[in-house]
């Protein structure tokens, strides 16, 4: 009887697996869906691809996407950090493929940017900084164009901002979503914020597990809960995390992961990889935690636009305001998202574009706080 129950459930859970293994293939073709007039043909005018290009001497992966090739160029610069974002570019359109040919590079290490060869030790800001210098003008040479505009967000405006500020000759403008200033400034508050919260609940389970990261009497904890799952957890419980509305991380990053179609099987792993090897295993998150752009950055010779929810807790909106105040700059605006958390582009699409088509193209702030 023992035996025959083995059976059965050895059965059962080899169907199981290879049912979850075929959608896996159903739903992992690898390539980003063509993109199509209103009677849904292809547009001759169009791009849509998935590429790997020589980038800081590796081959690093991007996909372009634009409905006209003719368009402003827009290099889109992930957070993370180094964690791939295009799964939410494919579950939350943007509509910026409309107005611009938008390049989303996967940084060194990062999703179709995985590779055995790269060592730890070249996962830093500098080389990303340096890589970043070497896709934007893989795509002004490519699309022949002498500038190019570029979005960053969270961890991506760790390094893209100071790129810019090194090098505003190649460069229409800098839009920073979720500008990071003083990082390690910016996780105390988060923290003081999500505790008051818990304790209001009266939440003495949670409350325990923070106080393993004692961050506002002892620094040296800093990176570690920088890293942990209790603080991505309890961000997204409380809305302060990637979205105002993404209450998990599971359901809102680990299954859409799974789920985007411009990925193939294999890419969907080394998503997974590279976040365990590269960035948990790097110094990438102390470096970032060290940072005080502030103090480093003082002039921007290209109009600037920074992009904050009024939800987010992963980057302060108020240290992104108080910098953008301080910062010099032909054009500078600061807009609040008042219904975001720490993703507005993908929280409230539509005031997005209109912001990026009648404010950033235009070198304007008329939107602007």
């Amino acid at each position: 009887m023992v035996i025959k129950y083995i059976v059965i459930f050895s059965a059962t859970l080899f169907t199981l697996v290879a049912t979850i293994f075929i959608v896996l293939v159903i739903i992992s073709p690898g390539k980003p869906k063509a993109l199509t007039d209103n009677n849904s043909k292809d547009l001759k005018t169009s791009i849509s691809e998935k590429i790997r290009v020589q980038i800081g001497g590796i081959r690093q992966g991007m996909f372009i996407r634009s409905k006209n090739i003719e368009n402003p160029v827009l290099l889109f610069v992930h957070g993370g950090p180094c964690f791939s974002e295009y799964f939410l570019v494919e579950k939350y359109p943007t509509g910026l493929e409309d107005y611009f040919t938008v390049c989303y590079w996967e940084q060194r290490g990062c999703g179709i940017s995985y590779t055995q060869e790269i060592s730890l030790e070249s996962i830093n800001l500098k080389q990303l900084s340096i890589d970043l210098v070497d896709v934007t003008n893989y795509l002004r040479r490519r699309f022949k164009k002498e500038k190019i505009y570029i979005l960053a967000h969270s961890g991506g405006t760790s390094f893209a901002l100071k790129t810019v500020s090194e090098n505003p000759e190649l460069y229409n403008a800098y839009i920073g979503v979720a500008q990071i200033t003083s990082q390690a400034e910016s996780e105390k508050i988060s923290y003081q914020y999500m505790t008051g919260e818990y304790a209001s609940r009266g939440d003495s389970a949670k409350l325990k597990e923070f106080k393993k990261y004692p961050i506002l009497d002892e620094d040296n904890y800093l990176p570690s809960y920088f890293g942990s799952l209790l603080r991505d957890e309890s961000m997204h419980e409380l809305g302060v995390g990637t979205m105002r509305r993404m209450k998990s991380v599971i359901s809102g990053v680990f299954l859409p992961v799974w789920g985007c179609r411009a990925y193939t099987i294999k890419e969907k792993f080394n998503i997974w990889k590279s976040k365990l090897k590269f960035i948990n295993k790097s110094t990438l998150k102390e470096q970032i935690l060290a940072l005080d752009l502030p103090s480093e950055i003082s002039r921007i010779d290209i109009p600037v636009y920074f992009f904050s929810g009024r939800y987010d807790m992963t980057v302060n909106k108020d240290l992104s305001s108080s910098f953008l105040r301080t910062l010099q700059a032909p054009v500078k605006g600061f807009y609040t998202f008042e219904k975001s958390a720490h993703s507005p582009m993908f929280e409230e699409p539509e005031r997005f574009l209109t912001i990026m088509t009648r404010d950033v193209l235009n070198n304007r702030v008329d939107l602007a706080d």
